[in-house]
This record gives C-alpha cells, sequence and structure tokens, in this order.
C-alpha cells in the first residue's frame, strides 16, 4: 500500500483517486481553493441555480465504468441522467433552425433534410459515416491507452477518410474541418453544424485537423446528457465515491513544491512549508507539463520537470469562455430544447478575432443557449434559469458591448429575453482562472490526431520517477469524459506500472 498525494480536486484527479483508493492506496488531495471539481461548479442565488462549467456530459459511459470499479452503488444510483432531446435546436445565418435528435444518425438525416433541403441530411450522414471510421481508428490510442512512446504515428498520420475533391485539374482530400465542410458538404449552414463542434473547444476549425470529425460522431453516436440538478451533482457523486472509500481532501492547501529524491517524486510542500511525503505525486497537467508556461499563475508549482526537445507540451494559446447567468420571471415554454446554438451571422470574421494576431472578443459570436427545465435550478414553476456562452480569447477583458453581444444573440433563440430578466450573474475568463489555475482561464481541447502532434497533449508519464499528471492540460485533453479517462489511465499506470496498457 503506497501513500499518494494528489494536487487538485479537479474531476480528473477525483477520478483518479477513487480508483487509486479501491485499489488499497493511501489518497490525500490537496486542493488550493475550498470546493472540489475544478471547473464543473455551481453558482447559485435567491433559489436560482447555474452551472458555471460543462452544463451537459458526452459519452456518461465513462462515468458509468468510474462507478462500477469504485463500488456497488452504480452511477444512475447516485445521480439522475436525463437524455437531453432534441440534442440541441441549431438556428443559422440564414434565419433556418434545425432541432436535431439525440443519438439517431437515421433522425438526424431525416430532420435535416426537411430543415435545409433536400440530399443535406444524405451528406451529414455519409459524412458522420466517415467520422466513425477516424473514431474507429483513433479510439483506443487517443482516449484508453497511455500516449505511445512513438506518439508521431499518431501526429503524422490523417485517420479521416476524405473524399477525393477535384479543383481545377488537381485532385486534392480535406486536411481541415473547414475543407470537410466547404468541399465534403457543400453548404454553409452544414459547415457552420460542423465547424461549431470545434469552436466549442475554442478550436479554429481553418487549421483544426479533418480527424476533428470524431466531436460531432461522438455527440450522434452516443447521445447528450444532462445530470438533474445541474453537472454540479455528478462532481459530488465522484466527491462522495472518493470519501466513501476513504479519500482524504485538505482543502485550502496550496502546494507549491513536488519533493524529489534520488530522482523520484518523494512528496510535496504546501505554502507554509508544511511538508506531507509521498510515494507518488499526481498532478494537474498545465503545472506539471510545463511549469515555465504558467509561473506565477495561481497554482504554479516548483520543482517539476520541464519537456524534453521533440516532447508533446500542453496547447497553448487556448481559448475561454465568458458564461453570462441569467435569471427570467416567467416558465420556460412547454418542449423548449434544452441546448439552442445560435450560429453567428459572420463566421470568418468571429474566427479571425479569436484566432487572428491579435485575438479579441467577438463583436458577433456564436452563443450557446442552456435551457435546462429544472426544477431543482428555479425558486418555482414561474422562473426560469438560463445560461448563455460564447468562446474568447484567454484572458479577456469583457466589457458591457461584449455582454450585450451575447444577449443579443440570444434573443434569437428567447423572444423578449430581456424584459424577463430580474438579474445576471457574468464569469470571466479571470473566473475560469482563479478556479482552475489555468493560465488566462484557457480551457483546454480533447485530444486529436494529425497536425503534427499540435492537439495532442503531455503524456501522464512525466520525466520525474512517480510523478504523473491528470485533467484536460495532460493525456487525454479536454472536456468532462477526457478527465475521467485521464483518471483511469493514470491509476493503471500507478497500479500496474509502465507495462500497463489501457482497459480491455
Amino acid at each position: 500500500m503506497a501513500g499518494i498525494a494528489v494536487i487538485g480536486a479537479g474531476m480528473g484527479a477525483l477520478a483518479a483517486a477513487a480508483r487509486l483508493a479501491v485499489a488499497g492506496h493511501r489518497v490525500t488531495v490537496y486542493e488550493r481553493t475550498e470546493d472540489y471539481g475544478g471547473a464543473v461548479r455551481r453558482f447559485e442565488r435567491e433559489g436560482f441555480g447555474f452551472d458555471t462549467g460543462p452544463g451537459l456530459l458526452p459519452l456518461p459511459a465513462v462515468y458509468r465504468d468510474l462507478f462500477v470499479k469504485t463500488g456497488k452503488e452504480p452511477l444512475e444510483a447516485c445521480v439522475e441522467l436525463v437524455q437531453v432531446d432534441p440534442s440541441a435546436r441549431h438556428l443559422f445565418a440564414d434565419g433556418t433552425e434545425a432541432p436535431l435528435p439525440n443519438a439517431s444518425r437515421a433522425g438526424v438525416v431525416s430532420a435535416l433534410d426537411e430543415a435545409l433541403g433536400a440530399q443535406a441530411g444524405q451528406r451529414w450522414g455519409d459524412f458522420l459515416v466517415r467520422a466513425r471510421e477516424a473514431w474507429d481508428r483513433t479510439r483506443r490510442p487517443l482516449l484508453e491507452e497511455p500516449l505511445w512512446p512513438n506518439w508521431s504515428v499518431l501526429a503524422d498520420r490523417e485517420p479521416y477518410p476524405a473524399v477525393p475533391h477535384k479543383r481545377l485539374l488537381r485532385t486534392r482530400r480535406a486536411g481541415t474541418l473547414a475543407e470537410v465542410g466547404a468541399w465534403e458538404l457543400r453548404d454553409p449552414r452544414l459547415a457552420a453544424l460542423l465547424e461549431g463542434h470545434a469552436l466549442a473547444y475554442g478550436l479554429d476549425p481553418r487549421v483544426t485537423p479533418a480527424s476533428a470529425a470524431v466531436l460531432p460522431y461522438l455527440e450522434h453516436a452516443f447521445g447528450t446528457w444532462y445530470v438533474r440538478g445541474g453537472m454540479r451533482e455528478l462532481a459530488r457523486a465522484v466527491y462522495e465515491r472518493c470519501l466513501a472509500r476513504r479519500v482524504e481532501f485538505v482543502f485550502g492547501a496550496e502546494v507549491t513544491r513536488v519533493l524529489e529524491k534520488n530522482g523520484r517524486a518523494a512528496g510535496v510542500e504546501l505554502a507554509g512549508g508544511t511538508v506531507a511525503d509521498a510515494d507518488f505525486v499526481v498532478a494537474p497537467g498545465n503545472v506539471a507539463g510545463d511549469p515555465a508556461g504558467v509561473a506565477g499563475q495561481p497554482g504554479s508549482i516548483a520543482g517539476l520537470p520541464g519537456r524534453g526537445a521533440g516532447e508533446i507540451g500542453p496547447q497553448q494559446g487556448l481559448p475561454s469562455r465568458l458564461t453570462v447567468l441569467l435569471a427570467l420571471r416567467g416558465a420556460r415554454p412547454e418542449g423548449t430544447a434544452h441546448r439552442t446554438v445560435v450560429h453567428t451571422a459572420d463566421r470568418e470574421a468571429e474566427l479571425e478575432s479569436l484566432f487572428g494576431t491579435t485575438p479579441s472578443v467577438p463583436a458577433r459570436p456564436t452563443v450557446t443557449v442552456l435551457r435546462p427545465g429544472d426544477a431543482r435550478l428555479v425558486p418555482d414553476g414561474d422562473h426560469e434559469s438560463v445560461t448563455l456562452s460564447a468562446v474568447v480569447p484567454s484572458g479577456a477583458r469583457i466589457r458591457d458591448e461584449h455582454l450585450e453581444a451575447l444577449v443579443a444573440g440570444a434573443e434569437r433563440a428567447v423572444p423578449g429575453l430581456r424584459d424577463r430578466v430580474l438579474w445576471r450573474e457574468v464569469r470571466t475568463p479571470a473566473d475560469v482562472a482563479r478556479e482552475t489555475g489555468a493560465a488566462g482561464g484557457a480551457v483546454p481541447a480533447p485530444a486529436l490526431a494529425a497536425a503534427g502532434g499540435r492537439l495532442l497533449h503531455p503524456a501522464n508519464s512525466t520525466g520525474m520517477q512517480g510523478l504523473f499528471t491528470v485533467g484536460g492540460w495532460s493525456h487525454p485533453g479536454g472536456g468532462l469524459p477526457h478527465a475521467g479517462m485521464s483518471g483511469a489511465l493514470v491509476s493503471g499506470l500507478i497500479v500496474e506500472g509502465p507495462e500497463f496498457r489501457g482497459s480491455q
């Protein structure tokens, strides 16, 4: 039985802690804030409740597996999972709209044909078939196995089977998501639908590899889910599973240094000089992967190994999120979609604002509107809680006109919105940075193949023996399912050793 120090109480860290405790280890979690869950937080005021991080859960099988492996009670005994239907309602720039059913390729094809015209659905359906092939080629090495030592194989090969495209005298194949949209989908609304899945993770579809086709495939194949009471309930359930497995938590404990002895991690030092010995240390990837990249940021830690030449570094310059929480008078209308994506009227301007040489907040952003219809999140049936969010540059200073742009976009989804507002709460990149320790409030994207490895993340093993990384800034990247996967990988590497090759 080994003593294990886990730095931070994000979802990946909690998943690792629970699995390691079940394996018989003594696990202590040191969290610099006074709360658990990382970005999965809740804001409450006057009977209203809001998720301030992820609002929906794709691929719930990751957390089902966690609960199966760590106790007798399954996930559904600890939280109420609800399949969202429609998965999303999309409002396009030309005024057309398309509500897309959850986890039904045939249903999505039919809905797109009806909304966008004949053949639109078939083109999207054919794209999903090719996306599935990319998924099948990358699922294990990108999600279920520790990052291969020869990770360059993943970096160099494009797994998406692009359709040959003849242009003038040349035949080309799409190498980016934007090219897939332009050459294979051949409809600006379908292209917006595709690119929106990348933008939701802060990725520029103009340079994001075609392998990102797996992002919409995941949603269509495995569905989109909500946890009754808000996604914070999932964090609570995982935290309570840790407590049930006798994981110890120390809140308000900032780790300032990882201790090393004879080339091996030997414990942690806390602010104030307290030392805690450990046989293994698990750290968040945004500080363990490249400490120089976050020096001076909340949660920066000394004594961590850097990355050598030719090794993968953490993704840099990723955008953050701007979120506006709205308390509304008036009941949520019957049949309202849980999620509506209001696509920008000028995608190129939005992308240039976010990813150009001088990043700025888009004047007309793509806005995601979440309307849960959850009685636990409102004081009574005559009120509604609504969350608006958009991608903004990390570290962005938010002004009133940026907030008005979100509300203006959301009014397309919620007619009469302004007249219903009782109050609003704004969550900026600075809030994300304070809660997660990520520089500028950056939000990590999932790992993707191709693109020279630019969208891979550092391995969970590090240059220091006994030190491992977990969470969105390490393999396999950002997102709630990926955080849970990183916890499983770290647990396997500690319990089984470097020969661990993932779950079978």
